[in-house]
């Protein structure tokens, strides 16, 4: 059974540095959508899409934009950011299993004699650690994931179910119509914070490392290639794909179902939408989008025809 957790307005308010406006006595003992909330539910509204329910919320408190026109009758807590407060939020009413309670190995993980584990590893059932990898303190692995070898993850990183992390890259020369292998000789180095979401795939490099610097975030069924570098605090969601030795600066993020190609450098600050394939390098901070939105098809043959017609005159 988890844990019942509960607080009064005046106390999440000083928690997630937000404005109350209304009863500071409410009692909240959970966090949830506007629309599905209930008489002891704290919401929040950042996305103007969901407005229309503020007529109609159970919730006992709503957090908003600090400059939300106010309606009557309502509890609020007022922030510059909504979205960091909900963020806030869901970490002060997160439960844990009676697992992950226990900070523990499983007796049926699997972990090399030469792997070293620090203090407060967590390690989920059928898990594998392979030989030379490092666990430094705070370290999540969940059930089912395998750490092929030479791998070293930081402080307090997450590693979700299912994914494999520090395996072979793809690598192969050919000769007379075989294909050799390139054995795979580098490692891993995953930094501090970092969150690897479930059945992600990490190659270690072939000579030197793949690297996934302090803060980065990966969402479901990500493919890093081997000798890849991710710089600091970015995110990428899920079913993307980085080909091998591209290295991206700081605060990259990508939509999901992109790619880049190899050999690639991408300069920091960088967004990339959505179904786009990054084929040369970025040097310049921005937005990249590769993809037209769906449309009607008699629309995208038009819009098709224009691009290709001004290609042509470039």
């Amino acid at each position: 059974m988890s844990e019942t957790k509960s607080f009064t307005l005046k106390e999440l308010a000083k928690l997630t540095d937000s404005i109350l406006i209304g009863d500071e006595t409410i009692v909240i003992d959970n966090i949830s959508a506007i629309n599905k909330s209930n008489k002891t539910s704290i919401s929040f509204l950042a996305n103007k899409k969901y407005e229309k329910y503020l007529n109609s919320t159970k919730a006992a408190a709503i957090v908003v934009h600090k400059d939300t026109e106010l309606k009557s009758g309502l509890t609020f807590l007022l922030s510059s950011d909504p979205y960091l407060v909900f963020a806030k939020l869901s970490s002060i009413f997160k439960t844990n299993s009676d697992e992950q309670k226990k900070i523990a190995i499983s007796s049926n993980a699997f972990i090399s004699d030469s792997a070293e584990i620090s203090k407060n590893v967590y390690i989920g059932p059928n898990s594998y650690i392979g030989p030379n990898c490092k666990l430094d303190q705070g370290v999540v692995i969940k059930a089912n994931v395998s750490i092929a070898k030479d791998t070293s993850i930081g402080k307090n990183s997450i590693i979700h179910h299912g994914a494999i992390i520090g395996s072979d890259g793809f690598g192969y020369a050919m000769s007379e119509g075989e294909y050799y292998k390139i054995e795979q000789n580098g490692s891993l180095i995953i930094g501090n914070n970092v969150e690897i979401g479930a059945g992600c795939t990490i190659d270690r490099g072939a000579l030197g490392d793949t690297e996934l610097h302090d803060g980065v975030k990966l969402d479901n069924q990500v493919h890093v290639a081997h000798n890849v570098i991710i710089g600091k605090n970015s995110a990428i969601a899920a079913c993307c794909a980085i080909a091998g030795s591209t290295v991206i600066g700081k605060n990259f993020k990508m939509g999901g179902l992109s790619g880049i190609l190899g050999h690639l450098s991408i300069c920091e600050n960088v967004t990339v939408g959505a179904h786009t394939l990054i084929t040369k390098d970025i040097q310049k901070p921005g937005e990249y989008v590769g993809i037209m939105p769906a449309q009607d098809r008699k629309d995208w043959a038009k819009s098709s025809i224009f691009i290709k017609k001004r290609n042509e005159n470039e």
